[in-house]
């Protein structure tokens, strides 16, 4: 259904945007925190980190570095 071309574009642009704002979010709490010297927030925001890693990571291993191979191709 829909333009194959335009919906792997989307695709990717929306994937990209959703592993930078997973990123930015924490970053910028992390930030905030260490500025206003709030311990129990820094620690909530290293912990939000390391959670929003996991999908990033996950992503980064299986989707980048270690695709699969159609049968016939050499990866």
């Amino acid at each position: 259904m829909g333009l194959p071309d335009v919906r792997g574009e989307v695709v990717w642009v929306f994937g990209l945007l959703a592993l930078f704002t997973a990123a930015l979010a924490p970053t910028a709490g992390l930030v905030v925190a260490q500025v206003g010297d709030r311990r129990k927030a820094r620690g909530r925001f290293l912990i939000m980190a390391a959670v929003s890693s996991v999908p990033i990571l996950f992503f980064l291993f299986f989707g980048v570095l270690f695709p699969e191979c159609p049968d016939g191709y050499h990866c």
